[in-house]
């Protein structure tokens, strides 16, 4: 059985949301951080419900009304997120609370909402959808693993029309918390020269990322999704080769198949050492793409690739600003992701044209 994705909306740090262009209006940041481009959120939910939503609430619930819409569908057979940081800023909201007020008199809305399956809830909630809803909460493959569930979901004949996505938002207090663990930069860089920094260190970045995923066939499908996979702590760059080809193997296709590879490299020095090593051995002979200097590096990033990936296949076109080297298709079939969190967490996904 085939899985569909059928409509996507993304936002992000770029002009994604609302618009038929793919990146042909890039942003430039100078900064460690950066900053999201949200739409009016008054045009997707209650102006009343508003001021008692988190950021992350918002853009989760904008990014899958607009992809139930760009499906034409109004009721998912399923809603399914991924995320691993959850809603943080109502997290830290109530945890000051809870200090600053002595544990007195506390509000309980930021407890309610500080929850991790807070943006699916509320999407359900919204919509009137008592089907399955599910968060998943796996780190760096929270998203991968919210495709997982859809997928089986699909095979089982359980649901179909089943909407995923993958939400994470950026605080203040997080971005410090992870800025002094060594995952962000602390000067800034330009984003459109982050891979050419080579320093310790990346770019923070926050988004949205939904998809509607059906198993029938039709011509207004965005894309297949093939085929997904994941592992965790490779041993080195030769067991990621391995797991690599078997993956391709399993689908019948070898790296010279693949025409276009999206890498998940972000400018850290040490994340990079990766995905530099198979762009000279495994992807020698591919042509390579990079996303994270457009939307940042955060736990789903995944989620933006894959949007990408699906609107690259949908309309035949591939963004100048994304490619790292000369692009051998002009209009990609198979593309490959191969996305890593801290070379933790990697993830493979195949999206090919229908």
């Amino acid at each position: 059985m085939k899985v569909y994705i059928r409509s996507a909306a993304c936002i992000s740090a770029q002009k994604t949301f609302g618009t038929n262009d793919l990146l042909t209006d890039v942003v430039e940041y100078n900064s460690t951080r950066l900053t999201l481009i949200e739409p009016d959120y008054k045009e997707y939910i209650d102006p009343k419900l508003i001021r008692r939503m988190s950021h992350v609430i918002k853009m989760g619930v904008a990014a899958a009304k607009e992809c139930l819409k760009n499906g034409e569908t109004e009721m998912p057979g399923a809603i399914i997120t991924g995320t691993a940081f959850g809603c943080i800023e109502d997290t830290v909201t109530f945890l000051t609370r809870t200090i600053e007020q002595n544990e007195e008199l506390l509000p309980p809305t930021a407890f309610i909402q500080s929850t991790h399956n807070t943006v699916a809830a509320q999407i359900a909630l919204m919509l009137k959808c008592h089907a399955y809803n599910n968060t998943f909460v796996h780190k760096g493959v929270s998203f991968e693993s919210a495709l997982f569930d859809a997928i089986m979901l699909l095979k089982e004949q359980e649901a179909d029309n089943i909407l995923v996505g993958g939400t994470e938002e950026m605080t203040d207090t997080s971005f410090t918390i992870l800025t002094r663990l060594g995952l962000y930069k602390r000067q800034p860089v330009s984003n459109l020269l982050l891979y050419s920094a080579e320093t310790k260190g990346t770019i923070g970045g926050e988004g949205a990322a939904f998809f509607l995923l059906t198993d029938k066939p039709s011509a207004d499908n965005m894309a297949e999704l093939t085929a997904i996979n994941t592992f965790y702590k490779p041993k080195d760059t030769q067991d990621i080769e391995k797991r690599i080809t078997a993956f391709l193997a399993a689908n019948s296709l070898s790296p010279d198949d693949i025409d276009l590879v999206i890498t998940g490299k972000n400018g850290d020095a040490r994340n990079d050492e990766i995905h530099k090593q198979l762009s000279n051995s495994l992807f020698k002979n591919n042509s390579l793409a990079n996303y994270k200097h457009l939307c940042g590096e955060y736990t789903v990033a995944s989620s933006f690739a894959l949007w990408l990936a699906s609107n690259i296949i949908k309309k035949g076109i591939v963004p100048e600003v994304i490619l790292e080297n000369k692009l051998k298709v002009a209009a990609p079939k198979k593309v490959l992701i191969h996305n890593h969190y801290q070379n933790k967490y990697h993830s493979l996904m195949l999206v090919s044209a229908i």
